[in-house]
C-alpha cells in the first residue's frame, strides 16, 4: 500500500510541483548546494559494498551509506537508482522520506552520501513499469516488464552530494 501511494505521489500535482513550474531549479528540501533533506555528513559512511554485506544477514539496517548514482527521476528527482561498483552485484532503488525533497535530475554518476533505511521488498510490476517511464526507458523496454521483483529499496531522510570528480 505504502508503495502504491509512493507512485501515485510521483504523478500528483502538489505544491512541489508548483514551484518546478514557476521556473525554480532547486530542489524541494535543499539546504545548499549538495544538502537535500536532513543534513547528512561523510563520518561513518560505509560503502555500497559494505552495505550489500550487511544484507546479506539482515533484511534491513539503518545506515549512513556512499554510493555512485546511476539514474534518477526525470519526472521530478523524487527516486534515484545507486549502482554497485562489483559486477553482478544489485543495485539499489532510493525514495525520500515522506516524500519530503527530491534531487537534481542530473546527478547520474555522481557519487552521494545517504543516511536512512536499507531493506528488502517486492516492487511489483506497475510500480517497475512507472519507474521505468520516469527513468526514461523505451516502450519496449518498459512492455518487457512482466514480473514483479525482490529489491534492495532505501528510505533516505538526507542526502550529500558530493563534488564531482
Amino acid at each position: 500500500m505504502g508503495l502504491a501511494l509512493s507512485v501515485a505521489a510521483c504523478n500528483s500535482a502538489d505544491v512541489n510541483e508548483s514551484a518546478a513550474e514557476a521556473g525554480s531549479t532547486e530542489a524541494v528540501g535543499e539546504l545548499a548546494d549538495n544538502q537535500f533533506g536532513d543534513a547528512v555528513d561523510a563520518e561513518g559512511a560505509i560503502s555500497y559494498a559494505s552495505l550489500l554485506e550487511q544484507m546479506e544477514s539482515s533484511d534491513s539496517v539503518a545506515v549512513k551509506v556512499k554510493g555512485k548514482v546511476e539514474a534518477v527521476c526525470q519526472a521530478k528527482g523524487c527516486w534515484m537508482n545507486i549502482t554497485a561498483d562489483q559486477a553482478n552485484a544489485e543495485d539499489m532503488m532510493v525514495k525520500f522520506k515522506d516524500y519530503g525533497f527530491f534531487v537534481p535530475k542530473d546527478i547520474a554518476g555522481r557519487e552521494v552520501i545517504m543516511e536512512g533505511y536499507a531493506f528488502r521488498e517486492v516492487t511489483p510490476v506497475d510500480e517497475l513499469q512507472h519507474l521505468a517511464k520516469d527513468a526514461g526507458k523505451s516502450q519496449a523496454e518498459i512492455d518487457e516488464i512482466t514480473e514483479p521483483k525482490v529489491e534492495l529499496k532505501f528510505l533516505a531522510s538526507g542526502v550529500l552530494l558530493l563534488d564531482a570528480s
